[in-house]
């Protein structure tokens, strides 16, 4: 029997110490674990399910990959054994198949782990990203890939990018931590051809902490779909959205994001939100959460068509709301507080058209300003209550 495993079903399959276990909530894959394609939601617990190939960790601490009966990969490299369990997967499929990591390691922060369109991945350990960063690499990273899924996944050290996604379509990612020491979160863009957007992206859940850049970052979507972010001690913006459409944030939680900068817990940039030169509301956020760094909310550069249900910001040293040049933006209609120092501002820049079709309403407002300078068009700032705030509008 070969070292770190036992046999189960004619199945190689891995054996976690107990310690693993509890550490990462795991469970011992299901028996007939050969079973059929991939295509329902992640599992809630990593590793369940059905899987036709994994990556493992053996007892002397090398790694080897398996499909089936077959060895796929033997030998010291963590991020080659996570390659091979995913390149033995079936070759152009057009159902998903799905791969398994089963244990913790490092890998080089100058290579990716490439997935291909069809592919599911589950990482029941964690990616110690290390070494001299390779710009566009990325712990797991697909390119021109659709119907993939990131399952589970946890990601430290100062990677280039934690996840990175490029001209896909139908992307979801599930359990996402990120506990960094630099580089960016999750990017998702279609850089490589701006004429075709990256479409339909899902992620559940997102812990970032450490990053160097965004938590979360898109360029070029339409139809996205975010649960929570929670971002701790990111350099830049929380969540920041650039010309992306049809997208829903469920809420984005931020502590110590932006510190010292002019981003934001949440940021929406560069036409994000415009369809067809105009700006219906295809934008929607449950909540933003910020305490303490740059800025709470910010849209800037000819984004709009955006409804933010609630605010809960405090102690930003910088605005705790700017809405410069943007269009059709509704803030806290479901209503939230804003206290200082951080102020509510409405501003524009000469080189974009004014603001236009903002309203602020719903909040509470403690030891902190509302300004609106230049004076925009059908601005609107009703139903706030005003604690030590002083009121600066046209």
């Amino acid at each position: 029997m070969r070292s770190g495993m036992a046999a189960l079903g004619g199945r190689r399959r891995p054996v976690l110490a107990a310690a693993v276990l509890a550490a990462l909530a795991l469970c011992v894959p299901a028996s007939g674990a050969t079973a059929a394609t991939t295509e329902s939601a992640a599992p809630q617990e990593c590793g369940s399910g059905s899987y036709q190939a994994s990556a493992y960790r053996t007892d002397d601490g090398s790694w080897e990959a398996s499909n089936g009966d077959s060895v796929v990969y033997s030998g010291a490299n963590m991020r080659a054994a996570i390659q091979a369990a995913v390149d033995s997967l079936t070759q152009g499929r057009t159902q998903k198949e799905r791969a398994v990591v089963w244990n913790s390691g490092t890998m080089s922060a100058s290579r990716s782990v490439d997935l291909p369109s069809y592919t599911v991945l589950d990482v029941c350990g964690t990616i110690d990203v290390t070494g001299s960063v390779s710009a566009g690499n990325a712990a797991v990273r697909g390119r021109h890939a659709s119907h993939v899924e990131v399952q589970h996944l946890t990601v430290t050290g100062a990677p280039y990018f934690g996840v990175f996604f490029r001209n896909g379509s139908d992307v979801h990612l599930g359990d996402i931590e990120l506990r960094l020491s630099g580089g960016l979160g999750i990017r998702i863009d279609n850089h490589a051809d701006r004429g075709e957007p990256t479409r339909n992206v899902r992620i559940d859940s997102v812990h970032v902490e450490g990053a160097g850049s965004h938590g979360v970052e898109t360029y070029g979507v339409d139809g996205l779909e975010i649960g929570t972010v929670v971002a701790k001690d990111v350099a830049h913006s929380g969540v920041l959205l650039n010309d992306t459409v049809n997208a829903t944030v469920g809420a984005v939680d931020a502590t110590n994001v932006g510190t010292g900068t002019g981003y934001a817990a949440f940021r929406m940039a560069n036409r994000n939100g415009r369809i067809d030169g105009g700006y219906p509301v295809n934008i929607h956020v449950g909540e933003v959460v910020a305490r303490g760094g740059g800025r709470g909310v910010f849209c800037v550069s000819e984004s709009g068509g955006a409804v933010i249900e609630r605010v809960d910001i405090a102690d930003t040293g910088n605005n705790a709301i700017l809405v410069e040049n943007c269009y059709n933006v509704e803030i806290a209609s479901g209503g939230g507080s804003v206290a200082g120092p951080g102020s509510i501002r409405v501003a524009a820049r000469s080189d974009f058209p004014n603001t236009r079709d903002v309203t602020v309403h719903n909040l509470t407002v403690t030891d902190s300003a509302i300004v609106e300078r230049p004076c925009g068009d059908n601005v609107t700032f009703t139903d706030n209550e005003l604690v030590n705030t002083t009121r600066d509008v046209c």
